[in-house]
């Protein structure tokens, strides 16, 4: 029996043009839909469509299909194109204020004479309605081109109800003009709020004519600022890279363009320039600001052998980079990779939100025909039935649906990649919220995962402490051992450019430390040894409660001074463990390490609950046992043995210094390499949520609301295109704010009852 081979999976995004509301959004996921094994996901306010597809289908065929469903469609250009495609942009978009600026200047004289009986002029009604006749039919051409296109389509859109409603507007008071007796000289026209009883001639609806294009064309407008804004931070990290390089060849430097740059190429970086791409420093000794790429807001010392990332700008001398990664491997290109990712998706909010868009222009036309049939049959005249008809078609707004996650998505994941938080997609950031117990990897998450100086105790009344490093340093920098590197690093940062002293007659003692001759004195760095001082007795006991390492410098077989060598922790593990606890998240911490180390790290962080020397396997069992007891459990990792622990928990954190392996299977990344940064990234997704509940809220509660007063005859044709337009507006201004959100401390129970109490 044979079976036939499932085909491959590719993602494929495509630019989807001429989309307009949730509606367009729906009916683009269900035309791709209809091809076997093709599922898409469209992002209203970015435009794009990411869809899986089996490889036996083409790119080529989704193009097809967007375009047989009445939109435009484009694959993504090459990136040596995309320069040009800026411009092309920005004359669609002038293009667009051209259009809305020769509307609103024919369009507010006829509004003016309409609400101000005033100013109503003899045969002011001839003029409105020449002024109009070019909006009615110029000015709104694009709803009009977009209805007749969802006609052929067979779907409807927010398009179709503003098409229909300048018609139906302009038509009628066309007729009123002609057959109505509007058109007799010194008619005048009282303007309400509300539709009124006619005396006798027929209304025009001349103001819900131009009104209903150009607040729709006003509020777009806004709309595509505001939107452009919340992208800002995509574009500012494109932008980061750099277009030519200084490459060194031997004694020879030449400027190439950025995409012949090769990995193992040396190139220079000046001061006040950006990073070509990411490498390891050769020559040379800067402040490294990467800010704009990790969010670490100091400046970083960067000098032989340190690494650089692509972006970061040097601060400070000449730096000789060798490069590491170049183009899409970068540590830019994956982060901007990951926020568009992240955008594409969609949240479960949004998903409700476009089910109901789907239907959403049908039932209101519906509804339209029905409140229409209904005045009529009351025995309603024709006209006020018409204008209720025309309200009900106006103030009906899909857009703001589909605005709602998408624009607060876009803002915020674009927050996050500056504040070093990179999201994978809305799953995360509910899971953010959602999480109540975090399981904390040791080494290199809460520690900086490399052996260091701890402390320095000296024999009081002996050498100075920077006498002491110096000759520590001088016999241990011929050393390999992770305990001497770490004592000759933090004596040559202490020491800056002094020079250490020469040494003769070195010997390495296995298992025991180093000795060697310093001018006249012999030196010896080894393992603590018996009749240790007693003043170095308390700095041992410390050393030890601590889980350092401890080892004795001697000079001349005399003991004079302590060294606390040990992987320490990161200055904001403090800060962040406490935050954690105050958002009502448990802190856990498993590491693979030694009982005494773990334990000593967690007391410092009065973390209660420990598990020492666990295997990976331990580590995935835990988190499945935290699970099985209800709880929302996110890991925090950084290496190999954290993968399988980040894949099976609710949601997996990486820091971003840690392997690839770990950072593949998170769901969020702190690239900055900071624990403190997960509180950030907790806040920013209970923010953004609420952000989004609330755009939702007003999308649903605002049609609920306005379309049964259309219905009923309570709102102008007019004012409801103002609300309609003012609805879309509002939901992406309050996506808008988080572009500038900043991470608030966190605040106890009872230190809010004491700010009150104080108050």
């Amino acid at each position: 029996m044979t079976t036939g081979a499932v085909p491959s999976l590719t993602v494929t995004d495509i630019e989807v043009g001429g989309m307009t509301c949730a509606a367009c959004v729906r009916r683009v996921e269900k035309k791709l839909a209809k091809l076997d094994g093709v599922a898409a996901n469209v992002n209203l306010a970015t435009g794009n469509a990411r869809v899986s597809h089996p490889s036996d289908v083409s790119p080529l065929a989704l193009v097809a299909a967007v375009e047989q469903a009445g939109y435009t469609a484009r694959l993504p250009r090459p990136e040596r194109e995309a320069s040009t495609e800026g411009d092309e942009e920005s004359a669609a978009d002038r293009a667009e204020r051209q259009r809305l600026v020769v509307v609103a200047l024919l369009s507010l004289p006829v509004l003016v004479l309409s609400m101000v009986p005033a100013l109503q002029f003899r045969n002011w009604q001839w003029l409105c309605f020449m002024l109009a006749a070019p909006v009615a039919v110029w000015g709104a051409w694009p709803f009009h081109q977009r209805a007749l296109r969802g006609i052929r389509h067979g779907a409807a859109t927010m398009d179709s109800l503003v098409s229909l409603v300048v018609v139906a507007s302009f038509s009628w008071s066309a007729y009123a003009l002609f057959f109505g007796g509007a058109g007799r000289a010194g008619m005048r026209m009282p303007f309400t709020l509300v539709p009124s009883a006619a005396d006798g001639v027929a209304h025009l609806y001349l103001e819900a004519a131009v009104g209903v294009p150009l607040f729709v064309l006003v509020g777009r407008f806004l709309e595509a600022r505001a939107r452009r804004g919340t992208g800002a931070a995509l574009r500012s990290l494109a932008r980061l890279g750099v277009k030519d390089v200084a490459i060194r060849q031997g004694r020879v430097e030449r400027l190439v363009p950025i995409e012949q740059l090769a990995v193992g190429d040396t190139f220079l970086v000046r001061p006040g320039e950006r990073v070509a791409t990411d490498g390891v420093v050769v020559e040379g000794n800067s402040a490294v600001d990467q800010a704009l790429v990790t969010g670490e807001s100091e400046p970083v010392e960067a000098g032989p052998g340190d690494t650089v990332v692509v972006g970061a700008v040097n601060a400070g001398g000449l730096l000789v980079v060798r490069a590491a990664a170049v183009g899409a491997d970068t540590q830019l290109a994956r982060i901007a990779r990951l926020v568009t990712e992240a955008q594409a998706g969609k949240a479960r909010a949004q998903r409700l939100a476009d089910a109901v868009a789907g239907v959403f222009v049908p039932v209101i036309l519906a509804l339209a025909v029905t409140a229409l049939g209904f005045w009529l049959g009351a025995g309603a005249e024709a006209q006020a039935a018409i204008t209720v008809c025309v309200a009900v078609l106006v103030v009906a707004c899909p857009c703001a649906l589909g605005l709602a996650t998408p624009t607060a998505l876009m803002a915020a994941t674009g927050r996050g990649a500056q504040l070093g938080v990179l999201v994978t997609g809305p799953q995360a950031l509910e899971g953010l919220r959602h999480i109540d117990t975090v399981v904390l990897d040791k080494t290199g998450t809460l520690t900086s995962g490399h052996m260091s100086v701890a402390r320095v105790t000296v024999v009081p009344d002996g050498l100075a402490e920077r006498e002491v490093l110096r000759l520590a340093a001088a016999v241990e920098d011929g050393s390999e051992h992770p305990l001497g590197r770490a004592i000759t690093a933090h004596s040559v940062r202490l020491l800056a450019d002094e020079v250490l002293p020469p040494v003769g007659e070195f010997v390495a003692l296995p298992g025991f430390g180093v000795r060697g001759r310093v001018g006249d004195e012999l030196v010896e760095v080894s393992a603590v040894t018996d009749g240790l001082p007693e003043a170095l007795g308390e700095a041992l006991r410390a050393a030890e409660e601590a889980a350092h390492t401890a080892v004795q410098v001697s000079v001349d077989r005399t003991v004079v001074a302590l060294i606390a060598v040990g992987d320490v922790l990161r200055p904001g593990s403090y800060r962040a463990v406490d935050r954690l606890r105050r958002l009502g998240i448990r802190p856990i911490l498993a590491t693979g390490d030694r009982e005494a180390p773990a334990r000593a790290v967690a007391s410092r962080l009065a973390i209660d609950a420990v598990h020492a020397a666990c295997s990976p396997e331990d580590k995935a069992a835990l988190v499945a046992a935290l699970r099985a007891e209800g709880r929302r459990v996110a890991v925090v990792g950084d290496g190999v043995n954290d993968a399988a622990a980040l894949a099976s928990a609710d949601l997996g954190i990486a820091m971003g210094s840690g392997t690839d392996v770990a950072i593949g299977a998170a769901d969020v990344t702190l690239v900055r390499g900071d624990i403190e940064a997960l509180a950030d990234a907790v806040l920013l997704s209970r923010t953004t949520l609420a952000t989004i509940r609330t755009n939702l809220v007003w999308a649903f509660g605002y049609n609920v609301v306005t379309v049964p007063l259309a219905m009923v005859g309570l709102l102008n044709p007019m004012l409801a295109a103002a609300a309609m337009s003012l609805s879309s507006v509002l939901v992406v201004v309050n996506s808008l704010r988080l572009r500038t959100w900043q991470p608030a401390p966190v605040r106890t129970h009872e230190s809010r009852r004491r700010a009150r109490s104080n108050w």
